[in-house]
């Protein structure tokens, strides 16, 4: 258990820091994200009512096509070195291993975007209810997205150039997640309660936890095959 721990830990440290390596390809999806909520006031028009009124669904479309920006990664580079196969003959579990390599690119890809969601709640008129809504629902659906993401990452490891198709097959299933995100901001525009909506993102949450490690496990194995 010890030596499975240690194991685990080099993992998340060595991706963790690989990743800031790479600040270049790091600094893209969110670029991509800052752009894409930036440009939306743009073409709408200035108006505040109109920006709070679709300030959820902006934020989240951003979030979400700047995560599968980055999802071609989390385990191309491991395959294409070699490493990816050093790491299937270690000790510990294979699931635990994707789970923390999932853990590692959420709170890479992740973290900045709620940082940064502050700011961007006061540039769409957001109001402090809707704020947290935005954050909450944000907190229960990426990781979500991140896990659903590597399993189609996992599922075309061995295919040649394969983001864009990892995109179209990932977005119909982003669909609920983006629907009940949307209306628990809209709720608590309007200060009603959203708990429910809460309740079923976190519900699909731990539905693709419990499942989406041992999918990836076994896809990065028949992958390597």
């Amino acid at each position: 258990m010890a030596q499975t721990r240690l194991q685990l830990k080099a993992v998340f440290t060595r991706d963790i820091s690989l990743a800031y390596r790479q600040r270049a390809e790091l600094m893209q999806p969110l670029m991509f994200f800052l752009m894409v909520v930036t440009l939306f006031p743009l073409a709408i028009g200035p108006n505040p009512q109109t920006l709070q009124l679709v300030s959820g669904a902006i934020i989240w479309v951003a979030a979400i096509l700047s995560l599968l920006m980055g999802m071609d990664r989390l385990f191309r580079d491991d395959f294409l070195d070699g490493s990816l196969e050093q790491i299937t003959l270690t000790s510990a579990p294979l699931y635990l291993v994707v789970l923390v390599k999932v853990f590692a690119h959420w709170i890479v890809h992740i973290v900045p975007l709620l940082l940064l969601s502050p700011l961007l709640a006061l540039f769409l008129n957001m109001t402090t209810d809707m704020y947290w809504g935005l954050l909450l629902t944000l907190l229960l659906g990426t990781p979500t997205i991140s896990l659903i993401g590597a399993i189609g990452v996992a599922l075309t490891l061995g295919l040649q150039r394969s983001g864009v198709l990892v995109s179209l097959l990932l977005i119909p299933l982003f669909i609920p997640l983006l629907i009940f995100a949307t209306s628990a901001i809209d709720s608590a525009s309007m200060n009603l309660p959203f708990t429910f909506q809460l309740g079923i993102m976190a519900g699909i949450f731990l539905l693709v936890l419990a499942g989406a490690p041992m999918v990836i496990a076994f896809s990065l194995k028949v992958s390597q095959q």
